[in-house]
């Protein structure tokens, strides 16, 4: 150990190896179901130093497991007797280049960091979410994360033209061309875009920007019924040319579990309801979004499907609007044992799903309480149940059901956060075996002493399975 030591801090300096109570921060992840203590943290300030530590690391066969902001909710990043590799001091930001609307960043620039950058310029990083003030490009590049603003501007893959990455060997592997279009051979950069840190630890990235919208507005909106909003989506997309960047679903219970998280949080409507959705439209150009928005709402109103609806005024009426959905972690994981998943359906199966979920997991679980919110626009349902009681056996019981009818319903049990440890079960169930067999190919293809991030993402081979 000492040995290891010594020759980790030859690399990135003995400040930059922790070891002990040293390594708190990384004992577990941010829902705190995930803990154990790593070997040592190491913190490289660049690729280079990556490398090194990969070579010393495979020459030692020793795990490697890769960690950006610790913002996961699937263990993804569970370092136990590993080296966990933290790319918090690989935080530059490269380059930004308005003409090609590209930034050129490390792995541990911060997302509202480098949309700080890009907005300086003119544009904005659309990536959207709750933790996007602590998550780093590095860790949503290996979840392909996603997040509120899918439905305009897709997932993290959609807005990466090109990676750097460090193979288990300390091989670099450089993919850093800003190309939309690039047909010579095989796509590797997104074959290590969501493999999290399985097949390398991504060091760099070359990512899309947008133009900032000269118009947004942003609005709370009450339905009736939770099955005629893909109606709405579809009206409002055709009204506005395409203008929906978000159309996010909150029931009642979430809207009231906002309330026991913020104390200040004040009620969307004077009335309560139980389909809220929050909408927001965006354009790059000034234009009428609010008068067509109004329109739209107005028609529904008229015909019953809207009940109420409010649009902000300011900023400070958006960001109140958008703090209750952003609180959504907050809110799920407010009581324990809380079973959170992350599953994904036709956006036309979102009503039925949840009106069909609670049926089968009150069969399994008489006593057990659920809550749901949906990035509505893409299908993506964050479904989290409380089980009555904290028994690892009832709650795999309750998350296959959650897992089983996604997968009926032609969805999948795993949309936005990765697969880490906690899906490891769905994924031996419901993934295609061949598609498992490739993927533990590629695995050992590319990392063969199964030193990257092991234990997470690909399930153990059965005997005889293909």
């Amino acid at each position: 150990m000492t040995e290891l030591i010594e020759d980790l801090a030859a690399i990135v300096g003995a400040a930059n190896v922790l070891t002990g109570r040293d390594t708190a921060r990384w004992d577990r992840d941010w829902t705190g179901h995930y803990t154990g203590a790593p070997l040592a943290v190491v913190r490289p300030a660049n690729r280079d130093e990556v490398s090194a530590v990969l070579r010393v690391a495979h020459g030692r066969d020793l795990p490697v497991v890769p960690v950006s902001g610790n913002t996961g909710l699937n263990g993804g990043a569970l370092g136990s007797g590993a080296i966990m590799l933290s790319v918090e001091r690989m935080n530059r930001i490269r380059e930004i280049r308005p003409e090609a609307r590209v930034a050129v960043v490390d792995a541990g620039v911060i997302v509202d960091a480098l949309n700080v950058a890009a907005e300086e310029q003119g544009l904005i990083f659309p990536l959207a979410f709750g933790a996007s003030g602590s998550a780093m490009i590095g860790g949503v590049l290996s979840t392909n994360a996603g997040g509120a603003n899918v439905l305009r501007y897709g997932n993290t893959r959609d807005l990466c033209l090109g990676v750097e990455v460090v193979l288990a060997d300390g091989r670099v592997l450089d993919l850093m061309q800003a190309l939309h279009k690039n047909n010579s051979g095989f796509d590797l950069r997104d074959l290590v875009i969501g493999a999290e840190g399985q097949l390398g630890i991504i060091t760099a990235a070359v990512m899309k920007l947008q133009p900032r919208p000269a118009e947004r507005v942003t609005a709370m909106v009450a339905m009736t019924q939770l099955d005629r909003a893909p109606d709405l989506l579809n009206a409002l997309q055709d009204a506005t040319g395409g203008a929906v960047v978000a159309f996010e679903f909150m029931p009642r219970a979430f809207v009231e579990g906002h309330f026991e998280v913020d104390p200040k949080a004040r009620e969307p409507f004077d009335a309560p309801h139980e389909v809220n959705l929050l909408v927001e439209l965006a354009a790059a150009r000034p234009g009428t979004l609010g008068a067509v928005l109004e329109e739209v709402l107005s028609e529904w109103f008229e015909t019953g499907g809207v009940s109420d609806a409010v649009i902000a005024q300011n900023e400070a009426q958006r960001s109140e609007m958008w703090a209750r959905r952003e609180a959504a972690a907050e809110i799920a994981f407010r009581r324990e044992p809380a079973l959170d998943t992350d599953i994904a359906v036709p956006i036309d199966r979102v009503a039925d799903y949840l009106r069909d979920i609670e049926p089968r997991l009150r069969a399994v679980d008489p006593r057990c309480d659920v809550l749901s919110v949906a990035h509505l626009g893409d299908g993506n349902i964050h479904y989290t149940c409380y089980p009555s009681a904290n028994e690892p056996g009832l709650i795999a019981a309750l998350r296959a059901e959650i897992d089983s009818l996604a997968v009926e319903m032609n969805g999948t049990f795993s949309a936005e956060h990765g697969v880490g440890i906690s899906k490891l079960a769905p994924m031996a169930r419901f993934k295609d075996p061949v598609a498992l067999q490739v993927m533990r190919e590629i695995k050992k293809a590319l990392d063969p002493k199964g030193i990257l991030n092991p234990g997470k993402t690909l399930p153990v081979a059965v005997e005889g399975e293909i």
